[in-house]
């Protein structure tokens, strides 16, 4: 018997070394055959100088693996002597300097400015997408840098070898976030030439949006809410992709989703509707929960039959997946009808609205504002910036204050009232006080390392009761904002009353269609 058990965990053993040694091939096989791919695509360009950029998480994520993805190409791509590498550290200098995230989406301008500053002719860029707990998707092209055409791509599966960053992960099948309900919203803007109004109330009106969602509760909880955000018909993005684009994937922090709003520009374009439609469908990571809240609003000012992709098709998919989805016709609502806004939206239970985007978007001053603006920086003051990323983390955050403090007190009150309620999830990746009120890190498992400079020669007890203390201060700032706000939106509310009929305007067309899908949903409002 004994034996028997010896040679049983031999076998074993000789299973695991061969398992490991199995997966390390396949992944480098995989990975081989993905660069093999790429390089195929440029084999009758001239010598190339080339990028190899991060790739990030179509969610979002913060995960090792989009450096080791990184590394693991640029060595195979060392291998081409016919291409020159662009060295990382310079790479990442210029991206700091850039003030962009050298994971972040790369758009066609962002490849053109790249190219200039580094002499590079291409770029190496692509996305990961988990498809099992063991196994990543890889997604990657090679980009022109002077004309933002795709000179080839390729994708590959491989073994998934790193880990993500605490808090970085969304939900999959059960609607929740946690034990927290969750929220998913897609918006699409027609960013054409006619469209600046349009882009001006979104980026204006989008903490207002929110706010309804995240006062709502769902079997006693507030959501968490994730956001994604397209741009379509603008002629400066390629006419092979439909004039659209991904801006932002899914994501808890709203603060990216409105500054790219701020960095929108209008140019004159065809507006292929079904086209975005189907592309937010498929390629964003929708829960697959049933009962959970999804929707696409999609707003524009042409015929919704543009394009090659029927919007009929699009949208049936979409509602094959839970989705409503919303259409909002900047014009006549007539018009809007005549031009198949209304029959976009039926298929999915959604809701037709039209609206002037021409109006001024109204900037209504309460007598809470500059409290709630006095509290909002005495919340900032509880995160305490964690790892590489948390100072960047951290300082951007404070420049959406800055941006959106430009926009109006109003707004800045309204994005101040969202930052007090919104989960801490969202901040947990780069903020010790978020991943610990979360539950994604506990006091013990905080790295001295990854803490700021003056906070590392602290003893456990003097970290653990500073951590605490934050946490205890979070709390009574927000309540306190939570009570300013609730009497803010009373006074706008008597104050919009004594005013004329003000116009239709994008925040009322999905605060309404919210509301009223979301409760179908479960979602309970006050």
């Amino acid at each position: 018997m004994k034996s028997h058990k010896i040679v049983c965990v031999f076998l074993f053993f000789l299973f695991t070394i061969h398992y490991s040694l199995f997966t390390a091939v396949y992944a480098a096989d995989s990975l081989d055959k993905l660069s093999s791919k790429l390089q195929d695509g440029i084999k009758n360009q001239p010598a190339m100088k080339i990028a190899v950029m991060e790739f990030p998480y179509t969610d979002a994520r913060k995960s090792e693996g989009s450096v080791i993805i990184q590394e693991r190409l640029t060595t195979n791509f060392a291998q081409n002597k016919k291409i020159t590498l662009i060295e990382r550290s310079l790479l990442k200098k210029v991206l700091g300097e850039l003030n962009l995230q050298s994971s972040g989406a790369i758009d066609g301008e962002t490849a053109k400015k790249l190219g200039k500053i580094l002499g590079a002719d291409a770029i190496v860029t692509g996305t990961l997408n988990d498809i099992k707990d063991n196994q990543v998707e890889i997604n990657a092209r090679i980009v022109q840098t002077e004309s933002a055409k795709i000179l080839s791509a390729a994708g590959a599966a491989v073994e998934k070898t790193w880990k993500d960053s605490p808090g970085s992960t969304i939900p999959g099948q059960t609607g929740t976030y946690g034990k927290k309900p969750v929220v998913q919203i897609a918006i699409l803007l027609d960013t054409s030439g006619s469209m600046d109004g349009l882009i001006n109330q979104a980026r204006t009106q989008l903490w207002k949006i929110v706010n309804e969602l995240v006062t709502s509760e769902k079997e006693g909880s507030r959501p968490v809410i994730e956001a994604a955000l397209y741009e379509y018909g603008n002629t400066k993005l390629p006419a092979q992709e439909g004039y659209l684009r991904q801006i932002m994937p899914f994501t808890q922090d709203l603060d990216k989703i409105a500054k790219e709003m701020f960095g929108l520009k209008t140019d004159g374009g065809d507006e292929y509707a079904g086209w975005v439609i189907k592309h937010a469908v498929d390629n964003l990571k929708w829960s697959k929960a049933a009962d959970i809240y999804k929707a696409v609003f999609i707003a524009g000012n042409e015929p919704f039959t543009q394009g090659s992709v029927d919007f009929r098709q699009a949208i049936a998919e979409a509602k094959a997946k839970g989705i409503f989805v919303n259409t909002i016709y900047c014009g006549s609502r007539q018009q809007g009808i005549a031009e198949q806004w209304k029959a976009g939206a039926e298929i999915a239970e959604g809701d037709y609205t039209n609206i002037d985007q021409s109006a001024p978007v109204a900037d209504i001053l309460a007598p809470q504002d500059d409290e709630i603006t006095k509290l909002n920086a005495e919340l900032n003051n509880t995160y305490i910036a964690y790892g590489a990323g948390g100072k960047t983390a951290l300082k951007e955050k404070k420049e959406m204050d800055s941006m959106t403090m430009a926009a109006g007190k109003g707004i800045f009150a309204e994005r101040a009232a969202y930052q007090a309620k919104s989960a801490p999830e969202a901040s947990s990746s780069w903020d010790v006080v978020s991943a610990v009120e979360s539950g994604q890190m506990k006091i013990n498992e905080v790295k001295k390392d990854n803490l700021p400079e003056e906070m590392q020669s602290m003893k456990k007890e003097e970290l653990e009761k500073h951590i605490n203390q934050k946490l205890r201060e979070r709390k009574i700032i927000r309540e306190k904002i939570d009570r300013l706000q609730q009497a803010r939106k009373s006074y706008i509310a008597v104050k919009e009353k004594e005013s004329a009929k003000s116009p239709s305007t994008l925040d009322k067309a999905m605060i309404d269609a919210i509301r009223k899908q979301a409760s179908k949903r479960g979602y309970k409002f006050k």
